[in-house]
């Protein structure tokens, strides 16, 4: 399988055979492309990088240096089951990086989303800089693009393939590895079982690249924030209980920057609301809602309401796309 390319003739991978064959040739290929150099990622815990790194582990093992950096925007847990899978279980050569004061401290009192994701995207890329810039002996730089990144950068819908827009200095000296961009993401996902990969990971739902940023709608607050990831957790539990984890294509919760009065304990509060989504598509262009069972749903809304600090009221978002967009900013 060239890596140049897609060939019109090569074979869907959706066996656990034919993900081990493409496993064993990436491997050589692997091997054959770096030698005995060393080999930088960015590790987020997304589905196309973790598979990326339980490749190149698999490949070169201690030359793969893994750089997960925790920005405070991840979901409940996950920067623990990076470390968890990665470090004690793979035995990677991971440098966890906890950026959560510095990310939120440039966040506060942004609330435009452009800003955001800009404040977001930007200190992403210096955080891993300055630790690339501490390491010796690293002449690539492993990438999770995957095939449907490489069709929108020729269409011109997507920049790819700039070294995750780090500083020349930097860039300059990798040369990219990207074992996966030849597969559909479906096609990542079942590579990713056949590496041993655990389940909560190789299927984990999309995530924006800005995290729970853009589902803290206006400027972020660590109280509002920790009210979406402890929102969110108690909904994916939720659905994993209820058979929907892998039914529905994506679900989230929101928490806007306002807030209303209510009632707990018999005293009032002024609180916020949590937004529940909770959609289905195949192309992302259309999306429709899952309606989910009213007694789910009033189980949703008491959990939440009493488990989670700060809200008041449970919403449920009805609105497909368009004319709503999958995310709120």
């Amino acid at each position: 399988m060239a890596l140049l390319n897609r060939p019109d003739t090569m074979e869907r991978i959706n066996t656990p055979e034919l993900a081990q064959a493409f496993i064993a040739e990436q491997i050589q290929d692997i091997k054959a492309q770096v030698g005995d150099k060393k080999v930088l990622l960015a590790l987020s815990g997304g589905v196309d990088s973790s598979v990326v790194a339980a490749l190149l582990i698999k490949a070169i093992g201690k030359q793969l240096v893994c750089v997960h950096v925790n920005h405070g925007l991840l979901r409940k847990g996950e920067p623990e089951q990076v470390i968890k899978v990665f470090k004690d279980e793979m035995d990677a050569n991971l440098i966890y990086v906890d950026a959560v004061d510095r990310f939120l401290d440039k966040l506060a009192g942004v609330d435009d989303p452009e800003e955001k994701r800009h404040i977001i995207g930007e200190e992403f890329i210096d955080v891993f800089a300055e630790e690339a810039r501490k390491l010796e002996g690293v002449e690539f730089l492993a990438q999770g693009t995957i095939w449907p990144d490489i069709l929108e950068s020729e269409a011109g819908i997507k920049a790819h393939h700039n070294a995750g827009g780090l500083p020349a200095d930097i860039a300059d000296r990798f040369e990219l590895v990207e074992p996966v961009r030849i597969l559909f993401k479906d096609e990542v996902r079942v590579v990713g079982k056949e590496l041993g990969l655990p389940d909560d990971m190789v299927y984990r739902q999309p995530f924006p690249g800005p995290g729970l940023g853009v589902r803290c709608v206006g400027a972020i607050t660590r109280d509002r924030l920790e009210a979406v990831r402890e929102s969110d957790a108690i909904l994916r539990e939720e659905f994993a209980k209820n058979g929907l984890a892998g039914k529905v294509w994506q679900y989230f919760t929101v928490v806007p920057d306002f807030k209303s009065t209510g009632i707990k304990d018999g005293k009032r509060t002024f609180e916020w609301p949590c937004i529940i989504r909770a959609i289905n598509t195949t192309d992302v262009v259309e999306v429709t809602v899952e309606h989910l069972d009213p007694a789910l749903m009033d189980h949703l809304a008491m959990r939440i309401t009493t488990e989670v600090e700060g809200i008041n009221r449970v919403l449920y978002d009805f609105t497909p796309k368009p004319p709503a967009t999958v995310e709120y900013e």
